[in-house]
């Protein structure tokens, strides 16, 4: 609610991993296909939660899907979530990309460059890029900053191949923090040093 309230323009891509996922243990004998939409449709039970949780906090919110739900939330398109922006409500995309076989890491990236975004925001449980799994070793190193071709070279793992090759050829810079942290959303949205930040295609 903070960063909402420093009139930032706020978009937000939901993953559905803590219902469905399609490549778990859970998933294994669904054809793959099958067990990615049932991932889509996680997607959509979460952002309708969180659409009830903003609202509840005085946040007006437009959900929009990537499949087609219209009884749950509009369909996805660009130049309606963009002014659903330029009014001040948080738009929150369901669905991916609408497509078997890409994350929402993918889709992340996809609907920042696709609605203007300046920055992508990616809240996990660390404070950035380690070159190995802090909590196993502890002499990893943090990046405060790196390329797509770095991430791409190292597979470092914090997003997927295919989200960092659409970054390397569509940039949108990418900054990883602790969303866990209090503040620390608020503060990476006005683009404050947190975190690691990925862009660019030069070493």
């Amino acid at each position: 609610s903070e960063a909402v309230s420093s009139h930032i323009q706020m978009a937000i891509v939901v993953g559905g991993g803590n219902i469905w996922r399609g490549t778990s243990d859970r998933a294994r004998g669904i054809e793959r296909v099958t067990a990615d939409y049932m991932g889509m449709l996680a997607t959509v039970i979460n952002a309708l939660a969180l659409q009830d949780a903003l609202e509840k906090m005085g946040i007006p919110t437009r959900v929009q899907s990537a499949i087609e739900i219209s009884k749950l939330a509009e369909a996805f398109i660009r130049r309606r979530a963009v002014r659903h922006l330029e009014k001040g409500r948080v738009v929150i995309f369901a669905g991916g990309t609408g497509n078997p076989f890409f994350s929402t890491d993918t889709a992340a990236v996809l609907r920042a460059r696709e609605s203007g975004c300046e920055v992508a925001l990616k809240a996990t449980k660390v404070d950035g890029v380690y070159d190995s799994d802090p909590k196993k070793n502890a002499k990893a190193r943090r990046y405060d900053r790196l390329t797509y071709r770095q991430l791409l070279r190292e597979e470092l793992g914090v997003m997927d191949l295919t989200a960092a090759a659409f970054c390397l050829e569509n940039p949108v810079p990418v900054i990883v923090f602790d969303f866990f942290r209090e503040g620390n959303l608020e503060r990476a949205a006005k683009g404050e040093d947190i975190g690691t930040v990925i862009g660019g295609d030069h070493d």
